[in-house]
């Protein structure tokens, strides 16, 4: 018996095809987004963004940033 086996990558497009097809861009974007691994050091650059900033302060901008 031999079964042929297609390249991962035919695979893969073929299964976005599907879900775009199916569930629309969007949400095949989000889908695919939470198997995805972030990149960089957030604790580093948390300090960095942060670092002038009290928690009032941050607290206001929240406030004032619109809602969604």
């Amino acid at each position: 018996m031999n079964i042929q086996t297609k390249p991962l990558n035919e695979i893969t497009r073929n299964a976005i095809d599907l879900l775009a097809k199916e569930i629309g861009i969007v949400d095949t974007v989000r889908f695919i987004n939470q198997f995805t691994t972030g990149y960089g050091n957030y604790t580093v650059e948390r300090e960095a963004l942060f670092k002038d900033m009290t928690l009032d302060t941050i607290l206001a901008e929240i406030k004032k940033a619109p809602s969604h």
